[in-house]
C-alpha cells in the first residue's frame, strides 16, 4: 500500500441522516450511493441495519456498486452477551454487503457509566465483535467512539481499545472526535502517538465540526499517519456536522498531492455531487462553500475583479475548473461557457465554441436559474433545453388544458378517503387526446392522465416509473413569499432496465410546475429512444 494513498469513507447516509431536518428516503440513499460510487469514493456507509425501516429496506436489497465497498454500521455486542446471542450485532454483520464498521466505547468514563461494564469486558466486546464480522467474511472496521476524550483521560486504556480491535482482525481502526471538541494540534499529537506505538495498525480519522475545525483536524490526523478519512457530503451531520468531504478531497489531491480513489480528472464532478445532495434535501446550496460554492470564484466589481481578470491566480487558490466551478465576473458574459461545453460533451452534443447559439443558451440558463430553475440535479431538463436551443428536439407532443380536483370525504364505513381526479388534453401530431384519471394525490392523477394519452402514440412510455418527487418553495421575492411563492418541483424517473433521469419544473402553481417536469421526463425518454416524432404529424 502506498504511503501517499488516502482512503475515502463517506458517512452521509448514516451520519448525514442525523442532521436536523434531514430524512433520507430509500430512493435518496440509492441515488446518493450511485453518485458516490461513480465519483470514486472507496467506502459508502449505507446505514444501520435493524435501526429503522428505511435502513432495513435499503440493506434488504443493497445497490450494486462499481468500485466502492458498501458498509453496514452498528454497535459491538452488548455486555453480558455472546456475539452469537446479540440480535443487533448479527443484523449488522449479517447484512449482504462486503464490509462492516462497528462502534464501541474507548473512553473509560463512558465504559463504566454509560454502558455500565468493566474495562476488561469492554475490550472483549470490541475484540470479539470485530472477529465475528471477520468470521462472516466481512471486511471489519472499528470506530473508536470519543477516542480523543478517552485518550486525554486515560491514554493507556484508549490504546488498549485500539489494540483490541486490531487483535480482532480490524482492517481499519478509526479514531473519532465524537463531540467535535478537539483542536488540530491535539489531534496531530495524539494520532502521532498512536501511530508510533502501533505502526502495524491502519488508522482512520472521523471528526465532528462542533469547534469548526473538522476539516483541519482531519488534515492534521492524515499528516500524523492516518490513511483513511471519514466525512460527509457538504459536511452534513449531527449538531454542527461532520468533516466535509467536498472540501477535504480537493485539498488532499490538489494541495497536498495525495492519491485517492478519485482521479484528478474526476474532481470537477464534486460540484455536481454537492448540488445533487442539496436538491434532494430541498436545500439552497451554500454560496460560500469552499471550492464548489457559487461565490467561491466570484469576483465583484472593483480592484479584485480588475486584478483577477489580469491574472486569476491573484485571488484564486486553485483554478475553478479543477473542481467543476466557474470564474464569475459581474461584468462578463463569458462565465460558464467552459462548463457548458463540458456538459455538452457528456450528452454527446457537438457545438463549436464560437457558435452564437451557445451564448443564447448561457443567457437562457442564467435567466431561468434566477427565476428558480436548478439544472445541476435535473440533467434531463438541461439536456432538453440545450437540444431545443440547437433545434434537435422534435415536437413530440403539447400539453394543453389540465384540471385537477381533490375530494375529501368519509365512505360508507366511516373511513376518511381523499381522492384526486385529473383531466388532461394532449396534442400529438394532428390528434388531440382528452383523458381522465384517478390518482393517489394530484400529481399521480395528472401523471396517469398524461401517460394514458401519450402511451397510445408512444408505447415505450408505459414502462416509465416515477420514483421520487420533491417540492421546494422559493421565496426569494418578498411579494411571492409563503403560499404564493414560486415553487420548484424535482421529479426522478426510472425504466425497468435501470436508467434513471431527473427533471425540474418551476411555477407559482405546484401542479403546473409538476406538469412541466412530467412533460420533460416523457420527452427526454422519447429523445433518448431516438423517436423521430409523432407518426401522425400533419
Amino acid at each position: 500500500m502506498s504511503d501517499n494513498r488516502i482512503w475515502l469513507f463517506d458517512t452521509t447516509l448514516r451520519d448525514g441522516g442525523q442532521t436536523r431536518g434531514v430524512d433520507f428516503s430509500k430512493a435518496d440513499k440509492i441515488a446518493i450511493s450511485a453518485a458516490l460510487d461513480e465519483i470514486g469514493i472507496d467506502y459508502i456507509e449505507g446505514g444501520w441495519p435493524g435501526a429503522n425501516p428505511t435502513d432495513d429496506a435499503f440493506f434488504a436489497n443493497p445497490p450494486q456498486t462499481r468500485s466502492a465497498r458498501m458498509v453496514a454500521f452498528g454497535m459491538t455486542r452488548r455486555g453480558g452477551r455472546s456475539t452469537a446471542n446479540d440480535p443487533g450485532l448479527n443484523a449488522v454483520i449479517g447484512a449482504d454487503v462486503p464490509a462492516t464498521c462497528l462502534v464501541g466505547k474507548t473512553w473509560d468514563f463512558h465504559v463504566e457509566t454509560a454502558i455500565n461494564t468493566s474495562l476488561e469486558e469492554n475490550l472483549d466486546m470490541i475484540r470479539q465483535s470485530v472477529a465475528a464480522a471477520v468470521e462472516r467474511g466481512r471486511e471489519s472496521m472499528f470506530d473508536c467512539e470519543h477516542f480523543f476524550d478517552g485518550y486525554k483521560n486515560n491514554p493507556a486504556y484508549a490504546l488498549d481499545c485500539v489494540r483490541a480491535a486490531h487483535e480482532g482482525g480490524a482492517s481499519w481502526v478509526i479514531l473519532c472526535d465524537t463531540n467535535g471538541g478537539a483542536l488540530p494540534n491535539e489531534v496531530f499529537e495524539i494520532v502521532s502517538t498512536v501511530h508510533d506505538a502501533m505502526p502495524e495498525v491502519r488508522l482512520g480519522i472521523h471528526c465532528h465540526n462542533d469547534a469548526g475545525v473538522a476539516v483541519a483536524n482531519s488534515l492534521a490526523a492524515i499528516r500524523a499517519g492516518a490513511s483513511q478519512v471519514q466525512g460527509t457530503i457538504n459536511g452534513l451531520g449531527e449538531r454542527c456536522g461532520n468533516a466535509d468531504l467536498i472540501t477535504l478531497i480537493p485539498t488532499l489531491v490538489l494541495k497536498l498531492g495525495y492519491d485517492t480513489g478519485i482521479a484528478e480528472e474526476n474532481l470537477p464532478k464534486l460540484m455536481g455531487l454537492s448540488r445533487m445532495l442539496d436538491e434532494r434535501l430541498n436545500r439552497a446550496p451554500y454560496a460560500q462553500a469552499p471550492y464548489v460554492g457559487e461565490a467561491a470564484f466570484a469576483h465583484k466589481g472593483g480592484l479584485h475583479a480588475s486584478a483577477a481578470q489580469k491574472d486569476p491566480r491573484t485571488y484564486e487558490h486553485v483554478p475553478p475548473e479543477k473542481v467543476g466551478n466557474t470564474r464569475q465576473y459581474l461584468v462578463s458574459d463569458q462565465a460558464g461557457k467552459s462548463n457548458m461545453l463540458a456538459r455538452f460533451t457528456e450528452f454527446g452534443i457537438e457545438i463549436d465554441n464560437a457558435d452564437p447559439r451557445l451564448e443564447t443558451l448561457i443567457r437562457v440558463v442564467k435567466e431561468r436559474e434566477f427565476e428558480g430553475w436548478a439544472f445541476d440535479s435535473a440533467e434531463a431538463s438541461f439536456e432538453l433545453l440545450a437540444r431545443r436551443t440547437l433545434g434537435e428536439v422534435p415536437d413530440y407532443f403539447n400539453i394543453g388544458r389540465f384540471r385537477v380536483m381533490d375530494e375529501r370525504r368519509f365512505n360508507a364505513r366511516g373511513q376518511l378517503v381523499v381522492e384526486s381526479e385529473a383531466t388532461a388534453t394532449i396534442t400529438v401530431g394532428n390528434v388531440i387526446y382528452h383523458e381522465v384519471a384517478l390518482g393517489n394525490g394530484p400529481v399521480n392523477a395528472v401523471d396517469t392522465a398524461l401517460r394514458k394519452a401519450l402511451s397510445t402514440a408512444y408505447p415505450s412510455l408505459e414502462d416509465v416509473e416515477l420514483v421520487d418527487y420533491k417540492v421546494r418553495i422559493l421565496d426569494s421575492r418578498e411579494e411571492q413569499a409563503g403560499t404564493g411563492a414560486v415553487t420548484r418541483v424535482m421529479i426522478e424517473f426510472r425504466t425497468p432496465d435501470g436508467v434513471i433521469w431527473r427533471t425540474v419544473g418551476v411555477s407559482t402553481n405546484i401542479i403546473d410546475a409538476s406538469v412541466v417536469a412530467l412533460g420533460d421526463g416523457m420527452m427526454w425518454k422519447l429523445q433518448r429512444d431516438g423517436i423521430a416524432g409523432p407518426a401522425n404529424a400533419a
